[in-house]
């Protein structure tokens, strides 16, 4: 029997860049899939076998009749453990600082999903389409063992993931010579287009550059919660303490600042899993458009079955 491998999907996000409403629930394939059902499919497809929602208990209703219901027949007929978790803004080591609004961020989307986890596991964003390579990678490495310290990184090429509409924020990568394993996570905002490849606020990047698209994967030993969410909570309650009071309105717990503080500490290495593949995702309104008619083209080549979810037996 294969060994039991998660899909942590997070979808609680408010897309406050995407000009109000709910972007992962933003219709995009020909019978109204949302970029989520691709991600899903094609993890289904590489062998994952449970999935995680990681929503907001205020879009559920939303979230269920729109996506959810759907997937618990198709996970029901696969054999597939479906799940939800409920990232809560309220859920925090200490106090909330008045005033604030802003989610906690990546770090807590995660932490909230902890008490389903007792196996390995991949994160993913829900508004991001990463391609079948990079799930089919993770789930491969997933299935092998690794040391509790041990982290995987889906590593996607900063040209293939820069928005045609404005800035975007990628953690941007620095590697060992041989380009297996990376020695830092830079979280860069404002990464525009420009005629030589890429910038940020006015500083040249290397468009060829890795950079991470929030696509990771956490080992666990047989039977044991993967080792990572222990530090990850344990990590929580200092970002609390020092970071907070710092920055109360704003602060956000992020998974590539998290994993790259621990890179320049020593306390973890993370494998490079390389994709050539471009990603596309509803950052802006005006993206929307273009993922559309890459679902069309993607469906026109054969990569997907009109009837997406036919295919998988």
């Amino acid at each position: 029997m294969e060994r039991k491998t998660s899909l942590l999907i997070m979808a609680a996000g408010i897309g406050s860049r995407f000009g109000g409403g709910i972007k992962q629930l933003e219709p995009v394939g020909l019978h109204d899939e949302i970029i989520m059902d691709y991600s899903i499919h094609d993890a289904l497809e590489a062998g994952f076998n449970k999935i995680i929602l990681v929503i907001r208990k205020d879009i559920e209703a939303d979230f269920r009749e729109r996506i959810g219901n759907r997937l618990e027949k198709i996970c029901g007929r696969l054999g597939v453990e479906l799940v939800y978790a409920f990232q809560d803004m309220n859920d925090v080591p200490g106090e909330v600082p008045t005033g604030r609004r802003k989610p906690w961020g990546t770090g807590q989307a995660v932490l909230s999903a902890k008490e389903l986890i007792q196996e390995p596991f991949a994160v993913i964003n829900a508004d991001d389409y990463y391609g079948k390579e990079a799930l089919r990678q993770l789930h491969d490495w997933l299935v092998l063992d690794h040391a509790d310290t041990a982290i995987a990184m889906a590593g996607f090429i900063l040209k293939n993931t820069l928005s045609e509409n404005g800035g975007v924020t990628r953690g941007v990568c620095k590697v060992k010579r041989e380009h297996t394993h990376i020695v830092d996570v830079v979280e860069t905002s404002n990464i525009v287009m420009t005629e030589n490849g890429a910038e940020a606020d006015g500083v040249a990047l290397d468009s060829e550059s890795y950079v991470s698209m929030n696509m990771w994967g956490f080992p666990a030993k047989e039977g044991c919660a993967p080792a990572y969410l222990k530090v990850l909570e344990e990590d929580f309650k200092t970002f609390f303490e020092k970071e907070v009071p710092a920055n109360p309105l704003k602060a956000e717990y992020l998974l590539p600042i998290h994993i790259g503080g621990r890179l320049r500490e020593g306390k973890c290495s993370v494998r490079v899993l390389e994709t050539k593949d471009k990603w596309f995702g509803v950052t802006y309104k005006e993206d929307k458009e273009l993922v559309v008619n890459n679902f069309k083209k993607l469906i026109a080549d054969g990569i997907y079955q009109e009837e997406l979810y036919s295919d998988l037996k």
